[in-house]
């Protein structure tokens, strides 16, 4: 199994992170080779064979110890006070939060930007799922406000990272989603839309990044690692015309 990428902002903290590649799995082209979704057209089996035992043992994580959600582009929270048991239809959310060391949370991507996050003073983790829809919505506000609310977080404590997704010198958006872009940042949307050859390319790192800095979070990290310019490691809706898989995150405290 090969975890590319690993959050150095959550080190030293009792915390395991980790965003899987597309390598180290059963299914083929184009889902190639570590598939983890059932809605791209991958065979259910296979995607099984993927996910389990593969990714959690890779942290040394009980399989059975897995919360996920189904996602839908949104802003609603799980809040995971135990492991979702494989036989339950998992929760419409694109937000999950634990404070139990026995859950492990997980995630699915393919472009969407992974928001892993932790607060060490509460001992609370939490991994969110926002693509433009998301992002828009305001999917990273709404989790710092989910922390306080739940866990009384102070966002200053928060420390987040923000994983490989797509970047924005491939994330040609129209005119109504750069519309709605520029309503929800105001004088900021300059920071968030950029135009090339007369088109509009969509920033998701930077705002997130401006979601979170205005909610009072001051540690973030940015992977910078696009996914529709790494295809060879990562799967991406994007580039590869909807023909492909979706790559896994996994989150966890010790």
């Amino acid at each position: 199994m090969n975890c590319v990428f690993t959050s150095s902002i959550f080190f030293p903290r009792n915390v395991l992170n980790a965003v899987f590649t597309r390598h180290g799995g059963v299914s083929p082209a184009p889902r190639h080779s570590l598939n983890l979704s059932i809605s791209v057209g991958d065979d259910p089996s296979r995607v099984a064979a993927n996910r389990v035992p593969r990714l959690p043992e890779t942290l040394g994580r009980d399989p059975a110890s897995i919360h996920d959600a189904w996602l839908v582009h949104g802003t609603d929270i799980v809040y995971a006070d135990s492991p979702r048991p494989l036989e339950e239809h998992p929760q419409k959310a694109d937000i999950i939060f634990t404070d139990n060391p026995e859950v492990t949370l997980f995630m699915r991507y393919a472009d969407c930007v992974p928001l892993l996050f932790h607060d060490p003073k509460r001992h609370v983790i939490g991994i969110a799922h926002a693509g433009w829809m998301g992002t828009v919505k305001g999917v990273a506000e709404a989790s710092i406000k989910g922390m306080q609310e739940r866990y009384g977080s102070n966002p200053a404590d928060v420390v987040v990272g923000i994983g490989p997704s797509i970047g924005v010198d491939h994330y040609e958006v129209g005119e109504d989603v750069a519309a709605r872009f520029r309503e929800k940042f105001g004088s900021d949307s300059e920071r968030v839309l950029q135009t090339q050859n007369g088109s509009a390319y969509l920033d998701l790192w930077t705002a997130n990044v401006i979601q979170l800095q205005n909610a009072g979070v001051e540690h973030i990290q940015v992977s910078g690692l696009c996914t529709a310019c790494n295809l060879n490691d990562w799967f991406s809706h994007r580039a590869e015309k909807g023909k492909t898989g979706r790559f896994g995150a996994l989150m966890a405290l010790t």
